[in-house]
């Protein structure tokens, strides 16, 4: 009886081990880094950047942690083409950005009231170029799907070739469709 148990136990302890093991494994997650450490990465290897700009309290930002961002197209095509940053729009650290320095100031960290323009929305991702230009802030929450459109159309430069409508209906179907990476 007792060798029974044993196994029984064993067996149990080695499934559930398994289970963790191909969880853990299972989505490629995004590699976020601070606004610090994105800009220096862009020194030794440029690359756009991807901001999310976020607040401690806000739902939506919490919703996009858990449903967008584990997303495995999600997730392999922001490391592959971005640095993502994630950045606390509250945060009373002094952010450094070359000779540039960002405090906390009548609520909000300096570099999130200029990444998002003044207007504090959240979340907002914001999109920049390899030398820190601003692309483009896009506000409010998206499910993964329509996510990964965004990021494609910034991430292989497919805005400097055509609008956004165009992108949408006839580019990403035929580039990034079902079945494609």
């Amino acid at each position: 009886m007792r060798t029974l148990l044993l196994i029984a136990i064993l067996f149990s302890l080695t499934f559930v081990g398994n289970a963790q093991t191909a969880t853990q494994h299972a989505g490629q997650k995004i590699h976020w880094m601070t606004l610090e450490e994105a800009f220096a990465a862009t020194q030794k290897e440029p690359r756009k950047i991807l901001v999310d700009v976020y607040t401690g309290w806000c739902g939506w930002c919490k919703v996009m942690d858990q449903r967008t961002f584990p997303n495995d197209k999600v997730a392999n095509f922001v490391n592959e083409k971005f640095y993502a940053v994630k950045l606390d729009a509250e945060i009373k650290d002094t952010i450094r950005i070359g000779t540039q320095k960002y405090i906390w100031q009548n609520g909000y960290n300096q570099a999130g009231v200029a990444l998002l323009q003044g207007k504090m929305s959240f979340p907002t991702i914001v999109y920049l170029d390899e030398k820190f230009n601003m692309i483009q802030p896009v506000p409010g929450f998206q499910e993964a799907p329509q996510f990964h459109q965004v990021i494609t159309f910034f991430g292989d430069d497919h805005y400097k070739k055509g609008n956004w409508e165009q992108f949408q209906k006839d580019v990403y179907p035929k580039q990034y469709g079902e079945g494609k990476k």
